[in-house]
């Protein structure tokens, strides 16, 4: 993990190439599970003079090219949509962009359908704080920054984060079929299942789901964090976010779960 943590500052270079400099937490994690992944699997193999890091580079790299081509690649989301015209469709701003995928069977140079895309905004914009909402959109329209971030260009970055990972659970919720959601035990079961990331899943799942509290909480802090190769600390700070896609995810189901026939 030492090793991982010394390639933020390329992967912060890389991405903000394309404008997306408030995708590193995302690849960071993805690159921790990677490497761990791979040292599991016996994919590292110790060569002499080959360092340990060189080998954590080429899969910082390959990762963050992997995430770049799907920033590239797939459908957008815009975050704001002018009022309807007399004919009742939505004008898009398409400066401001949450990346999610619509679909396999949909091409990716086609805007996703409006109807959809309300919902994933209203539900989406309901569902995170309004300082954090407007932040988000500063990142995402605001022309490129290069150079050293400051204080406030890193909470963009986050904010951003924060309205992305909550559109990516809003999105998975109302994809979830609704012939699955029978009772309140199905529903808790699927919204830990929606969130966007598998740290976020695992901690709802193990953590947040069943409300574990005081010193089980601390044993289960320490059990996930050796599972996912990841430090007790970083856990303990994704709670609170779990804990908030979870309840996202969940009053979306639970709603469904009510309008079904």
């Amino acid at each position: 993990m030492v090793a991982v943590d010394g390639v933020q500052r390329y992967v912060t270079s890389h991405l903000s190439r394309i404008g997306r400099a408030c995708d590193v937490d995302d690849v960071m994690q993805d690159i921790r599970l990677a490497v761990w992944d791979g040292v599991t699997r016996g994919n590292y193999r110790q060569l002499p003079g080959v360092p340990f890091g060189a080998w954590v580079q080429g899969v910082c790299a390959n990762v963050c090219a992997s995430h770049i081509r799907r920033e590239m690649t797939h459908q957008t989301l815009p975050l704001r949509m002018e009022p309807c015209d007399t004919y009742g469709f939505a004008s898009f701003d398409a400066l401001a962009i949450l990346g999610m995928d619509r679909g396999v069977d949909r091409s990716a140079e086609k805007f996703i359908d409006q109807d959809w895309a309300r919902t994933i905004i209203e539900l989406t914009k309901a569902s995170v704080p309004g300082g954090v909402w407007e932040l988000a959109v500063e990142s995402l329209t605001g022309p490129r920054q290069y150079g050293p971030p400051s204080a406030q260009d890193r909470r963009r970055w986050h904010a951003a984060t924060v309205v992305r990972q909550t559109a990516r659970t809003v999105q998975n919720a109302l994809e979830v079929d609704r012939s699955c959601i029978r009772n309140i035990g199905d529903v808790c079961e699927h919204a830990a299942e929606c969130l966007p990331t598998p740290v976020l899943r695992r901690t709802a799942a193990t953590i947040v789901r069943p409300d574990v509290r005081g010193p089980e909480r601390t044993r289960a802090v320490e059990a996930l964090a050796a599972e996912l190769a990841v430090t007790e600390r970083y856990v303990a700070v994704q709670i609170g976010f779990a804990r908030r896609l979870y309840q996202t995810s969940w009053r979306i189901l639970r709603a469904g779960m009510r309008s079904a026939p």
